[in-house]
């Protein structure tokens, strides 16, 4: 493999803004991939998913490099040369570059392999969370999965297309698709591509969207003519997908406290074809409290640590704290109570995250069925989603029913 110094040079840069800055790794690959117009894919693709691994394996790589934060531009040279070293690549003869002990690192590394919070590059804390709550033997199995790059997966957009028609359109525009088993609207990409600059994509034939969030929507059970409150609705992966099973027909009301990831929901919204969905800000209480009782179907996808969908966002392992999870929890334990009062006697609830944390899920709903607000309510069916059994992002989703 040939290394090109401006491809490892723009890598460097982007750990410097991720790991010195603080910035998501996503948007710094966004921004490091406009550098130069005149990379071609493979040279993108190298930036991106060394970027990536590199950020996935930050522990493991920075403890063989024997690097400390704040890290100096010679300690992220140290850390891709023992990636390089890893991955079996000869290493270029530049001044950036000090002699690299490869026998060491090697012996480093089967060291430290043996050791699960290095082998898979997580905090301390995490890692005795996640055992303590999972058990060793799931954690195992989970977060080795999790540090896995995730597969682009697509959503069918069935307000315009069916599956088997985009998969001949998508074919057309060069790339190939195969469907999951047990995932109506799902199909996979066995090779990367860049979707979004597709005819098809532009045209809103399908969404970009995990196979396991696409069990929500349909998780929940949703009708036309139906009143439904999406009630944490974000950019709207998840609205769009009710409005689709709901053929456009009835109100889906998507409620969020920023405005900004609404109007990116009303844009999507347009390219989807999607003309029932009402966006809402939650600019006070007054807006979700005039909808007590009225709701069908209520989604609450709750904020959540995150830990389910680390292989997309293998920062969130670094930047969160370990008081976070005692945060979230309480904002959970508050979402859930007064959003359930949206959902009319008879209707539905979800309750879901992206977490694998009891904590977050199967015991939040416990709580809520014991309190107040939860005792009209009836548990219908949960879903623990694990990666190292799906094979896709970790997810929970919780049906309970309003008694009439």
């Amino acid at each position: 493999m040939k290394l090109h110094r401006n491809l490892v040079f723009a890598v460097i840069d982007a750990l410097n803004l991720i790991f010195n800055e603080g910035e998501y790794a996503d948007k710094v690959v966004q921004k490091v991939l406009k550098f130069d117009k005149r990379w071609g894919s493979r040279d993108r693709g190298f930036i991106a998913e060394t970027t990536y691994e590199m950020v996935r394996y930050k522990r493991l790589y920075t403890e063989i490099a024997e690097v400390k934060a704040p890290y100096s531009r010679p300690d992220l040279f140290r850390m891709w040369a023992v990636w390089a070293v890893l991955k079996g690549i000869t290493l270029p003869d530049w001044k950036q570059l000090e002699p690299t002990p490869e026998r060491r690192i090697k012996g480093k590394f089967d060291e430290l392999s043996k050791i699960r919070k290095f082998r898979e590059a997580v905090p301390d804390w995490i890692d005795e969370l996640c055992e303590k709550s999972l058990g060793a033997k799931l954690w195992t199995a989970e977060i080795a999965k999790l540090n896995e790059p995730a597969e682009v997966i697509l959503r069918t957009n069935t307000l315009k297309i069916t599956k088997e028609k985009l998969r001949r359109v998508l074919l057309d525009e060069g790339i190939v698709v195969e469907p999951i088993k047990g995932y109506p609207l799902a199909l996979s990409l066995p090779e990367r591509a860049n979707v979004f600059v597709t005819e098809s994509f532009k045209k809103g034939f399908f969404e970009v969207q995990d196979a396991s969030s696409q069990l929500v929507a349909a998780f929940l059970d949703v009708e036309p003519g139906q009143r439904v409150v999406d009630t944490c609705a974000g950019a709207g992966g998840k609205s769009l997908h009710m409005a689709a099973l709901m053929e456009n027909k009835g109100q889906l009301i998507a409620l969020d406290i920023y405005n900004s990831k609404l109007k990116e929901l009303k844009r999507r919204a347009r390219r989807n074809g999607a003309h029932n969905i009402e966006p809402r800000e939650i600019s006070s209480t007054k807006v979700f409290k005039k909808l007590y009782g009225t709701a069908d179907r209520v989604l609450i996808d709750a904020p959540c640590t995150g830990l389910g969908v680390i292989r997309r966002n293998p920062d969130t392992k670094w930047k969160m704290q370990p008081d976070f999870l005692e945060r979230i929890t309480k904002t959970q334990k508050e979402i859930i109570r007064n959003y359930s009062k949206i959902v009319k006697p008879g209707g539905k609830m979800v309750y879901a995250t992206c977490s694998i944390l009891p904590q977050e899920n199967n015991d939040q709903v416990k709580s809520f069925l014991s309190s107040d607000e939860g005792k009209e309510f009836t548990l219908v069916k949960e879903n623990k989603i694990y990666a190292s059994k799906s094979g896709f992002d970790g997810f929970y989703m919780a049906l309970l029913e309003k008694v009439k």
